[in-house]
């Protein structure tokens, strides 16, 4: 499986955010993108999701044997904000993203398993709402788990999440490179994961090339 890029171009507006964006990850790989506020990580994120439409360029997903995959069902997206009803309870909340986002070619973890890998067994009886920012995040990591999708798209993870799941964060994506996954992370902190593909926007309407680095 392949993700590609080529010369992807992003807009705000009537302002050209960046352009000519090209990267290639495969399996077992991870591209974390940086860059000042208003260089457009968001942007690109959401590009890739689908969720805006390219300036120009393209974004493709490609199978083992070569054949176009749709992004739509073969990614996960996590933005900025978590995507959970804050009036269901948490069991709730991932029941629903585990049923919507199903896939028939693996299966996710269990509800429970998925709240004891972000190490918050208890709470899936409680409201979202009732959980700490923190915790939310977790559970919002959980949402990667209980539905087996092999790219991850992820807007500034991290948020919200203290020392202690920053690590919990870094070992759930190596988790998913080691099983022939792949993550792409919009983020201004470090993630720490090692021997990554790095892509500075710079937010002069260029790109930096994307280079593989370790990056702790």
């Amino acid at each position: 499986m392949q993700a590609v890029a080529t010369k992807l171009t992003g807009r705000r507006g009537d302002s050209v955010l960046f352009e000519d964006v090209s990267f290639a990850l495969g399996r077992g790989q991870a591209l974390v993108v940086t860059g000042p506020n208003g260089a457009g990580k968001s942007t690109l994120l959401r590009m890739l999701a689908g969720l805006l439409p390219a300036d120009s360029g393209s974004f493709a997903l490609t199978g083992d044997d070569g054949a176009a995959l749709p992004v739509a069902e073969f990614a996960h997206y996590l933005g900025h904000r978590n995507a959970m009803k804050r009036e269901l309870r948490v069991s709730e909340n991932l029941g629903f993203w585990k049923s919507f986002q199903r896939s028939e070619a693996a299966e996710g973890l269990s509800i429970n398993a998925a709240i004891e890998a972000v190490e918050l067994s208890g709470v899936a009886h409680l409201p979202f709402g009732y959980l700490s920012a923190g915790q939310q995040r977790r559970i919002a990591l959980a949402r990667l788990l209980v539905a087996s999708r092999p790219l991850w798209l992820l807007d500034e993870p991290t948020a919200a999440l203290d020392k202690r799941s920053d690590q919990l964060f870094a070992d759930l994506v190596r988790a998913h490179l080691a099983q022939g996954g792949m993550a792409i992370a919009a983020t201004h902190q470090p993630l720490g994961l090692d021997d990554i593909v790095s892509l500075e926007l710079s937010g002069n309407h260029r790109a930096a090339s994307a280079s593989g680095e370790s990056w702790s």
